[in-house]
């Protein structure tokens, strides 16, 4: 079974950054304009070296097979003093296998456990399927604003789902049960 781990962006990592972030579904929903170059995911690596999650501010960490150290995708974190908000982005291939779950876990023990943050949440479309990731995860439905956020030349609805430490911590005491 495949095991993922978080680990910083690193230079090679940029050819496949930049092929999943140009494919088709990938993009669908998320904010970088197209098409993303080399440069561009070059310039992100290089953004990212010395960066922890949580602190203030984008930091963009590798989800990596464990084995191969193969780049499966990425996790976003932009801290915001005691609260985070998270993004997740998967290369096609790793998507449906749980390997979002797997990450999501590892971020949220870093986030809430390391870090001790108040809340994290996602802001999401809607219509993107990475709301069951999160409701999987124990976040909640915080509201939607409708036609609120400007994307890809629509006005689309933004979905917001929040996750307290309280939760996150009664949730892993009772999977420890």
């Amino acid at each position: 079974m495949l095991r993922p781990l978080l680990r910083p962006l690193l230079p090679a990592d940029a050819p496949a950054l930049c092929a999943y972030r140009n494919h088709p579904v990938v993009a669908l929903y998320q904010g970088w304009a197209l098409p993303y170059t080399l440069a561009d995911a070059e310039a992100l690596v290089t953004a990212m070296q010395g960066r922890t999650l949580g602190q203030d501010g984008w930091t963009q960490v590798a989800l990596a097979d464990a084995q191969t150290d193969e780049l499966l995708g990425d996790f976003a974190v932009r801290g915001l003093g005691q609260q985070a908000e998270l993004g997740v982005t998967l290369a096609p291939p790793a998507q449906g296998r749980g390997l979002a779950s797997q990450g999501l876990r590892l971020v949220l023990e870093h986030l809430f456990g390391v870090r001790g943050l108040h809340r994290v949440y996602a802001s999401i479309d809607p219509r993107n399927h990475a709301a069951a990731l999160l409701l999987r995860a124990g976040f909640r439905h915080e509201g939607t604003t409708r036609q609120s956020y400007w994307h890809r030349g629509e006005w689309t609805d933004d979905a917001v789902y929040g996750l307290l430490h309280s939760e996150w911590r009664a949730q892993a005491m009772q999977e420890n049960l």
